[in-house]
């Protein structure tokens, strides 16, 4: 026979289980709306003029065949080529958070992809050779890593073609 302190005892128990539960579930839900809260930040700074602006100048103003011929036509003065470099590192920082798990690629993807991509495949060349000439092989890694895990996403979510 089961007397009343035993059952209190398990009641008790049952309530403390489930409020644990309760409090993981909200820990969760709060780590997920802080991640959509930066990336929507991100992407109001993203979408700001000052980044469109240079945006759109990285990907329309230059024209080049190679790191040589951008270092010909455009190294000076360093204030025409900010446009260029603001873009890379704000997709570099991008980078970091995804590469930190601080943020969700699905939504970073959403939101970036083909401003990333389009970017990248522009400045590849450029990262590749300013890395070499400044012996420097991480800069601009975060962008390329968010880039990577962006194709890699593309080719999951792509359907089976027969």
């Amino acid at each position: 026979m089961v007397d009343i302190s035993t059952i209190s005892i398990v009641v008790a128990s049952a309530g403390v289980f489930a409020a644990a539960i309760y409090y993981i579930l909200q820990l969760r839900h709060q780590s997920r709306m802080r991640q959509t809260d930066l990336v929507v930040r991100l992407y109001s700074a993203f979408s700001g003029n000052e980044l469109q602006e240079a945006y759109f100048e990285t990907v329309y103003g230059f024209e080049f065949a190679d790191y040589d011929d951008f270092m010909k036509k455009y190294r000076m003065p360093a204030k025409s080529i900010l446009p260029l470099w603001q873009v890379c590192t704000f997709f570099d920082g991008v980078g970091v958070l995804l590469r930190r798990k601080l943020v969700d690629i699905g939504l970073v993807d959403e939101l970036f992809h083909a401003g990333a991509t389009i970017v990248w495949k522009k400045v590849k060349p450029l990262v590749e050779g300013r890395r070499k000439e400044l012996n420097q092989p991480t800069t601009y890694q975060s962008f390329e890593y968010l880039y990577n895990e962006m194709k890699k996403r593309e080719q999951r979510l792509q359907p089976f073609k027969a």
